[in-house]
């Protein structure tokens, strides 16, 4: 306990510089506001602001994206209480009981519940991150390289499965994310592969170009396709204050979706939705309120609220103890991690100390901001919504372009990024997932790192992914989960509870 309170006290430290608490507070500000705008979402501003964090330290850059990331969890509640409009997926649950409140003149106390639910969510989650992950690094110290990649391969796979759609499609684009992964010159023989006589992928094709263009481009393609529906209604958000009833119900739905948040944000391609979704369907059932479900019932914005920001924290334990993404902001995470030249893992404890509680005790930092950025500065959110998306999408574009050349001086990068985009907007149309294949894209090279390690170390024999018990045990989990979303019945439920 000692040691874990000097940690922190180290990472308080680092956090607060005055460089690291302004990026920190850019982060929630960029973060709330595209929580609010419907249409865009933390992947793609992420993967559009990449290139800008590579100037800065990486501490510096990681805890601006890791703010962006759960300020749209916050954001993303204003307008779906309001105006009926989610600005990010997973507040699309909080629209089924936050607008009724609304509706029912009780706008205020939902906004309340919900920034006072996300605070204490993110709080517990910040404190759970902080001590699992010393602990989850010592274990993973023990890991050998059979280990790792049964690990990875058990991420992907469960990445697959709890994708929305087909798991068949879902699968497809992990193992076209692993390909992509695999174009470049060979670290150990130095041949170039898959490259196609093509000078600039040599050094591989380009994470930003693919996130950006997947996450970014198609994303602005498929927002001018649909018509523009941000007309702001008038809400009057009314007093802020919860009456002693809305309290005493609200308070345990706080604390299950702190707990379901918290446990399904571990999960590889798990994440905020998931949990948020997870978190309704159950004050549905345990609620003593849950005969008002539907008609504004405090629980569901409550539940929801602190599901979805205990989950955008706790994603971040996988990726600091094991290198590995929870979902597909965490790969991007990992790429920016990369390109500034740390390899995310277990010994990022040892090797990156300010880093690691630097940006664990940022998130503490984050969410006081945010709770003080949200409630009195609602109306200049609601606000945000009246400037046209056409006004918004070519300043976007431009930047993009900028931050893609900026790079490497290469237009040859812009024009990946381009082709990416017509390929995400094409997927997305196809209801295909991107974000398995850039988790595939991410772990793919980690993965046949591992496996070479494995088979050099076993002299060929393949039986050492099934003679360690850890390896093993990754292994039957791996294939449990891809026979049960195989078997009819089971991906029948899965189907209905996604179009529910």
């Amino acid at each position: 306990m000692e040691l874990l309170l000097t940690n922190l006290g180290h990472g308080f430290a680092v956090a607060l510089t005055v460089n690291n608490i302004l990026f920190c507070l850019l982060g929630c500000l960029i973060g709330t506001a595209i929580g609010v705008l419907p249409g865009i979402g933390p992947v793609a501003t992420i993967s559009l602001l990449l290139p800008i964090t590579f100037g800065q330290p990486a501490t510096t850059a990681i805890i601006m994206l890791a703010g962006i990331y759960y300020g749209a969890q916050y954001g993303g509640s204003t307008t779906a209480i309001l105006l009926n409009l989610p600005g990010e997926v997973s507040s699309v649950v909080t629209t089924l009981e936050g607008y009724k409140m609304a509706r029912n003149g009780r706008a205020g106390a939902a906004l309340t519940i919900a920034a006072l639910g996300s605070f204490f969510a993110g709080t517990v989650a910040t404190v759970l991150v902080a001590a699992s992950g010393p602990l989850l690094t010592s274990v993973a110290l023990s890991f050998g390289p059979a280990d790792y990649f049964s690990l990875m391969l058990l991420g992907l796979i469960i990445s697959a499965v709890l994708a929305q759609g087909s798991v068949l499609k879902s699968v497809g684009m992990v193992v076209l994310g692993v390909a992509l992964g695999l174009v470049g010159t060979d670290v150990q023989t130095g041949q170039q592969r898959f490259t196609f006589g093509v000078p600039e992928l040599s050094d591989g094709v380009g994470f930003v170009s693919i996130a950006m263009g997947m996450f970014g481009i198609a994303e602005i393609i498929l927002n001018l396709e649909r018509p523009e529906q941000r007309s702001v209604l008038a809400a009057k958000v009314g007093s802020l204050f919860l009456t002693k009833e809305e309290f005493s119900r609200a308070t345990p739905a706080v604390l299950r979706g702190t707990v379901v948040g918290s446990l399904l944000g571990i999960l590889p391609g798990g994440g905020a939705a998931l949990a948020s979704f997870g978190s309704y369907m159950m004050e549905r059932k345990m609620s003593r309120g849950r005969a008002e479900f539907g008609n504004g019932a405090i629980e569901g914005v409550a539940g929801p609220e602190s599901a979805n920001n205990a989950a955008s924290q706790t994603s971040f334990i996988p990726l600091l103890t094991l290198g590995i993404p929870a979902n597909a902001v965490m790969a991007l995470m990992v790429g920016a991690l990369i390109i500034q030249g740390i390899q995310p893992g277990p010994r990022m404890v040892e090797a990156q100390p300010d880093l690691f509680w630097g940006l664990i005790a940022s998130m503490w930092i984050g969410n006081l901001m945010l709770l003080v950025i949200n409630l009195p500065m609602i109306g200049m959110w609601v606000k945000l919504l009246q400037v046209p998306y056409k006004y918004l999408y070519p300043s976007i574009l431009v930047f993009c372009a900028i931050g893609v050349y900026s790079l490497s001086n290469n237009v040859f990068d812009v024009y990946q990024t381009v082709l990416f985009g017509f390929v995400g907007y094409i997927f997305s149309k196809l209801k295909m997932e991107p974000a398995p294949l850039l988790i595939g894209f991410v772990l793919g090279p980690m993965m046949e790192e591992h496996l070479r390690r494995a088979m050099l170390l076993s002299r060929g024999d393949v039986m050492v992914f099934v003679e360690r018990p850890i390896s093993a045990s990754m292994l039957a989990i791996a294939a449990a989960a891809m026979i049960a979303m195989l078997l009819p019945s089971l991906r029948k439920g899965k189907d209905k509870a996604l179009a529910e």
